[in-house]
């Protein structure tokens, strides 16, 4: 489209820079580098990026509700950041007889819940260990009780890719290496998911599904891994209605923000490119703002814990 504009806003290079999410109340994107085990916030009026090391590697991380810091899925372990501090309060681990498995992308459903996913860790990008990944989520709990972690399927490859509709009865979920985006009849009363299909299978030349965000149409952003784009579709028809270029490769996820949320924030990765391949991607594992899109997004939904 005409008036669709690409810019880098972040120049600081993630190793692999994922999970965005836009903080509303404080204008600021909330975003983690994986491998360099930070947790990132960058704010748009000055420029700048705080972040927090932990130690291990950080899958995503999520706003909590009418509280401080943020629920982080780290290593194997979902636990509390309190930013302020600089602590990170181990709640609950997962994946216990597969200590080589890691958290990978995560976002909060519409009543609270975390999700997050796993995946077996890579001896190269995107290559690992096949079927050692799991998805879960977290529930705080009610009435003060202590926050569980429940595994919803097994046997994924790469965990990723999570959003629901916008009448919160679907799931939506990417298994990277399945080259395909399900979704899922979704009970947001009880967080139960049933009757998986496949909404959408990605052709080679849009490379690997990674990270995805819904709009406000309804309609799925995915940010495709080698592919160096965004790609829009609708989960309705199961048809793809528009593609986005950036000047990066490792496109790694998406999220809408900005006043507005009329604008789309997507994370990339340097990692895995050789000398080469930096010179040719100067600004891999940068940050990008699209603006000019036509649509808009909503804000995410935040911890209830």
């Amino acid at each position: 489209m005409s008036g669709v504009q690409v810019q880098s806003v972040v120049g600081e290079a993630c190793r692999v820079g994922e999970g965005p999410v836009w903080e509303g109340a404080a204008g600021t994107l909330l975003y983690v580098d994986v491998l360099a085990q930070d947790v990132c916030r960058w704010h748009p009026h000055t420029g700048t990026v705080e972040k927090v090391h932990l130690d291990g590697t950080v899958g995503c991380a999520v706003p909590r509700r009418g509280r401080a810091g943020y629920a982080v899925a780290c290593g194997t372990t979902f636990g509390l950041l309190d930013w302020d501090e600089r602590r990170f309060t181990p709640v609950a681990a997962v994946d216990k007889d597969r200590p080589n498995n890691r958290f990978n992308d995560g976002k909060v459903d519409p009543a609270g819940r975390f999700f997050a996913g796993t995946m077996g860790n890579e001896t190269a990008p995107a290559v690992l260990e096949r079927k050692q990944g799991s998805l879960y989520s977290l529930d705080a709990g009610s009435d003060g009780s202590a926050a569980t972690a429940t595994r919803h399927f097994r046997d994924v490859d790469i965990s990723n890719g999570l959003d629901w509709s916008l009448d919160n009865a679907t799931f939506f979920y990417i298994d990277s290496l399945a080259y395909s985006l399900f979704a899922f009849k979704y009970d947001v009363t009880t967080g139960t998911l049933s009757d998986r299909r496949v909404v959408y299978r990605f052709e080679p030349d849009e490379a690997i599904p990674d990270g995805q965000c819904l709009d406000a149409e309804g309609r799925l952003w995915v940010a495709c891994y080698n592919g160096g784009r965004v790609i829009r579709i609708d989960p309705e028809t199961g048809k793809r209605l528009q593609v986005v270029k950036l000047p990066v490769s490792k496109t790694t996820s998406c999220c809408f923000g900005g006043p507005d949320y009329s604008e789309l924030f997507v994370t990339s990765a340097c990692e895995g490119l050789d000398a080469a391949g930096l010179e040719r991607e100067p600004q891999a594992g940068n940050v990008f703002k699209i603006t000019g899109l036509g649509v808009k997004g909503r804000a995410p939904f935040e911890y209830a814990g």
